[in-house]
């Protein structure tokens, strides 16, 4: 299932098994394999290959047990059932260091494994990936299967193990998934199984608040969605309901539920939906002392102009930075159709800012997208004749400028952050595949959409042939130094 992980032990395959078919007797049959390297040294040769004859007659030795020197008992803690599993030393030695100590130092014929029940049910096919270097397995397989690989040190399945899980984390499961992985990675010390399961979440966050797997996040967990800026979901309401539903279902101590109320950005809601959280949530209700601070200063950002808060606040604290969120006031969807063939633009607006300050004004943003733009730092600037360089050229990369339509006084004061979302299909659900920031053009991050192959249908970027992107505008704001008297 994972290329990399039977190429690794496919190429012990030959000697293993000469090794072993030395001690039956049957080395004739064992390798056909001819390598005649070219005169010169050129290093071109020609090559016979039967490795899979090979990976074959090494799977007959284990299910048949021949020349086997070694007996595997794995027992369940409570000893409720017990796998006893022929093998030959050899094998266990070569694919892992740990069997390889095990074996060194032991006293009889037998290894006695003590496994959890969930380990105890997939270790043959653990000890089969050792003889053949494949594996058959289902979702709820890949935890104990990467337990197994990291208790005996066989780096090969570890890591094809973190690669399939990475690869699967938008799968469908009926209790989910990600939350269980994300957890698991942070027991065993596993960063880049962590790291892309925390991404994931946060980047499809509305439809985890969504599912039953949301309740099940831990304390830990949740404070780390919660301090983090790149979550994408509708709105900041949305997140405070979500969060009333995991502190009722789990019923926390009173600093986690405080920690997690104060981590979530009042200022973000409408004037209304504030005011409506104070009468009607229950959760707010109980403690609402250990936020009102913050829900006094949202007012007051609702209330003045932005200008004139900054003046006296801290206007560059997490509080009044906004979220990635896919409410039409913040941004737009925009889906290209045949992202390789020439230039596009679209048009949309959003509110100003999330001050109630700004609730009914506007802003109009023009935003245009080239297939092939060269980089300033590929680009030519003139000719020898002093004409400038043509900018969309072939071999170039795509890029997406957003410009305002006019300007105004009321951008005094704001820095405005655009977030280009790239929607993906996979496992048959639509997902975040990459999040770009920058202020006015995708060139300014230097990478945006460098790996997307936008030429091949299949691309893991596009969704049925399609770009599918969601534009985000994020209003900053900028604390102003005032000279005192």
């Amino acid at each position: 299932m994972v290329k990399k992980d039977s190429v690794l032990v496919r190429s012990h395959a030959g000697m293993l098994l000469l090794a072993l078919c030395l001690h039956m007797g049957t080395v004739a049959s064992a390798m056909l394999k001819v390598d005649e390297t070219q005169d010169g040294g050129g290093g071109g040769g020609d090559t016979i290959s039967h490795s899979l004859n090979l990976v074959q007659r090494l799977e007959a030795l284990l299910l048949q047990g021949n020349s086997s020197d070694v007996f595997l008992r794995v027992e369940t803690p409570n000893a409720e059932e017990v796998k006893v599993i022929q093998a030959h030393s050899l094998v266990l030695s070569l694919q892992s260091p740990a069997f390889e100590e095990m074996l060194l130092s032991r006293n009889s014929s037998t290894l006695v494994l003590k496994e959890s029940s969930d380990c105890a049910a997939v270790f043959d096919k653990f000890i089969r990936y050792l003889y053949c270097g494949e594996i058959n397995l289902r979702l709820e397989q890949a935890t104990p299967l990467h337990k197994l690989a990291t208790k005996f040190r066989v780096l090969g399945l570890q890591q094809g193990m973190t690669q399939y899980m990475t690869q699967n984390l938008a799968r469908d499961s009926p209790s989910g998934h990600v939350v269980g992985w994300y957890e698991y990675a942070l027991q065993v010390g596993d960063a880049t199984l962590r790291d892309s399961c925390l991404q994931y979440l946060s980047w499809n966050l509305s439809s985890v608040l969504q599912s039953g797997e949301w309740v099940t996040i831990s304390s830990h967990l949740l404070m780390s969605l919660l301090q983090r800026s790149d979550l994408v979901l509708q709105s900041e309401m949305e997140l405070f309901a979500g969060l009333e539903a995991w502190i009722i279902q789990n019923e926390p101590d009173g600093l986690t539920v405080e920690n997690a109320l104060r981590a979530v950005r009042y200022a973000m809601m409408p004037p209304r939906e504030l005011f409506r959280l104070q009468t009607q949530s229950p959760i707010l209700a109980r403690y609402q002392e250990s936020v009102r601070d913050l829900l006094y200063m949202s007012y007051q950002f609702h209330s003045a102009s932005p200008l004139h808060m900054a003046k006296y606040f801290d206007v560059n604290c997490s509080l009044f930075m906004p979220r990635n969120y896919l409410s039409p006031m913040w941004g737009s969807s925009w889906v290209i159709n045949n992202p390789t063939r020439d230039d596009r633009s679209t048009s949309f607006q959003t509110q100003l800012g999330p001050s109630g300050h700004d609730a009914s004004k506007r802003v109009t943003w023009n935003a245009l997208f080239s297939p092939r733009w060269l980089p300033l730092n590929m680009r030519s600037m003139y000719t020898e004749t002093g004409a400038m360089q043509p900018t969309r050229v072939d071999g170039g990369r795509p890029r997406i400028i957003v410009t305002p339509a006019t300007s105004s006084a009321d951008f005094a004061g704001v820095n405005f952050q655009k977030t280009v979302l790239v929607m993906a299909q996979q496992q048959g659900k639509v997902v975040v595949r990459h999040i770009y920031n920058f202020h006015q053009s995708t060139e300014e991050n230097g990478d945006f959409l460098a790996e997307a192959d936008l030429y091949r249908r299949t691309s893991e970027y596009l969704t049925d042939g399609s770009l599918s992107l969601h534009i985000v505008v994020k209003p900053l704001y900028q604390t102003l130094i005032t000279t005192k008297n």
